[in-house]
């Protein structure tokens, strides 16, 4: 056997640092609470962060779905990666037709039941409204974002983002109850290795949808 070779101490630390410096940054959490301009939570709002980075990182994802059961579309709000499909199912008892007239993805699925055979591409951000031209009632959205970290506020209007990697962010909130084309609301937020807490306040009040 090779004779073992000892590396002096201070050779030995200096190789474990080139190590650690060479492995990525541990991913962290962001934990955001939504209100409305009443200080009550505000459900459905969409939080996601931007940078180049993330833009550099998002990619479509795969098997995503907008229900029609009991004449209302499932989820209400939904938010993908540009360049996702998404179908649209019909498991209600009756035929939709399911449009939107939005600038970012304009398309028709003419009236059907079942699943149409092939799914909708929302290859560009911003957010398209959808409707059904039958039931004027139905009404729902698709967020598109150029980043992997976004959440929905529950009830409790909080939500939290995982495995972001810490560095300075664009945060962006968006809420259906905003006047139809309003930009999402934007401010700055650094993520340390260690996490970071936020509260964001939108004009409006609990209850817009």
């Amino acid at each position: 056997m090779p004779p073992s070779v000892h590396y002096p101490r201070p050779l030995r630390l200096v190789g474990a640092a080139l190590l650690l410096a060479a492995l990525p940054a541990a991913a962290a959490s962001v934990e955001v609470l939504a209100l409305g301009s009443d200080g009550k939570p505000l459900p459905e709002t969409v939080v996601f962060l931007e940078s180049p980075e993330a833009r550099a990182a998002a990619r479509p994802l795969p098997g995503v779905e907008i229900v029609q059961v009991e004449r209302r579309f499932v989820p209400l709000v939904t938010v993908v990666t540009a360049g996702t499909s998404v179908s649209f199912p019909n498991r209600d008892t009756v035929r939709h037709h399911v449009y939107s007239f939005s600038a970012i993805k304009p398309f028709d699925l003419k009236l059907y039941a079942g699943t149409p055979a092939n799914p909708v591409a929302f290859d560009k951000a911003g957010v398209a409204v959808l409707g059904c031209n039958i039931h004027d009632h139905m009404i729902a959205w698709v967020v598109v974002v150029d980043t992997p970290h976004f959440a929905v506020a529950g009830a409790s209007g909080a939500l939290r983002l995982d495995n972001v990697p810490p560095g300075s962010y664009r945060l962006r909130s968006w809420h259906a109850g905003l006047p139809p084309g309003a930009p999402a609301a934007d401010e700055a937020l650094v993520v340390p290795a260690g996490g970071a807490r936020a509260q964001v306040k939108l004009a409006l009040k609990a209850g817009a949808l």
